[in-house]
C-alpha cells in the first residue's frame, strides 16, 4: 500500500519529483532517466504504467526554469528518440512474440484485453493508429505490438511511428515549456495532468463505448 502511495505521489507531482532528481544526480542523470521512461513506456509492452505524458509535459516546464540545466532542445531530440526507438523495439517484439501471445487465453506479464482493444484501434484506424496511438496511454504502449503481430510492412510502420513520436514529444514537452510555469499551473499540477489523462483517454473510453453499443445491438 505504501509502495503504491510514493508512486502516485511521483505520478502527480511529477514537476517536485524532478526536480529533486536534478538537484541530486545532475542533468546528465535526468536525461538518462526521463530517455529510459520514454522508452520503456512505448518500447516494453509490459510497461503500459509509466506516465509517459506527464513526465514530457514536466520536463517541458522544469527546463523553462530560471538557471534549469536543461534544454528544452534537447529534451525534444533526446525524448523524440527514446518514443520512436521504443515503438521499433516494440514493433519487433510483436513480430517474434506476438502469435504466440494471442493464441494464449491468459498470461501474467500482457493483459489481453488491452491488446485486443489495441487491434481494434489499429483495424478501425490503420496506418493512423500508429500516430493516433501515441496521444492515448495503454493504447500506445500495445498499439506497435499488434501492428507487429499483424506483420505490417515496417517502411509504412517507420513512417507513421517517426511521425507519431516527433508530434507526441513536441507537442508535451512544448505544451510544458510553454504553461508549465504559470503560477496557476504551478499551484495546480496535479490537476493538470488528472486533466492530460482524462483528455488523452477519451478517444479509447468513447471507442470502446461505440463497440460495446454496436455488440449490444448485433445480440439483440
Amino acid at each position: 500500500m505504501e509502495l503504491i502511495r510514493q508512486a502516485l505521489d511521483i505520478f502527480f507531482h511529477m514537476d517536485v519529483h524532478l526536480t529533486e532528481w536534478m538537484n541530486l544526480f545532475g542533468a546528465v542523470a535526468v536525461y538518462t532517466i526521463l530517455f529510459l521512461i520514454i522508452f520503456c513506456e512505448t518500447g516494453l509492452v509490459v510497461t503500459p504504467f509509466l506516465p509517459g505524458d506527464s513526465i514530457l509535459f514536466a520536463a517541458g516546464a522544469l527546463a523553462r526554469i530560471d538557471g534549469s540545466p536543461l534544454s528544452v532542445w534537447w529534451l525534444f531530440f533526446l525524448l523524440a528518440a527514446a518514443a520512436v526507438l521504443g515503438n521499433t523495439s516494440n514493433f519487433y517484439i510483436g513480430r517474434w512474440v506476438g502469435p504466440k501471445v494471442f493464441n494464449r487465453e491468459s498470461s501474467i506479464l500482457l493483459n489481453k484485453k488491452h491488446l485486443i482493444r489495441a487491434q481494434k484501434f489499429y483495424e478501425k484506424y490503420g496506418g493512423r493508429a500508429i500516430v493516433l496511438a501515441r496521444f492515448v496511454p495503454i493504447i500506445r504502449t500495445f498499439a506497435p505490438f499488434v501492428a507487429g503481430v499483424g506483420k505490417m510492412q515496417y517502411r509504412r510502420f517507420g513512417f507513421f511511428n517517426l511521425i507519431g513520436g516527433i508530434s507526441w514529444v513536441a507537442l508535451f514537452i512544448g505544451a510544458g515549456a510553454w504553461f508549465g510555469n504559470q503560477p496557476f499551473i504551478k499551484r495546480n499540477f496535479h490537476y493538470v495532468i488528472v486533466a492530460i489523462i482524462v483528455i488523452s483517454v477519451m478517444p479509447a473510453v468513447v471507442e470502446f463505448l461505440r463497440a460495446r453499443k454496436e455488440e449490444q445491438s448485433t445480440v439483440h
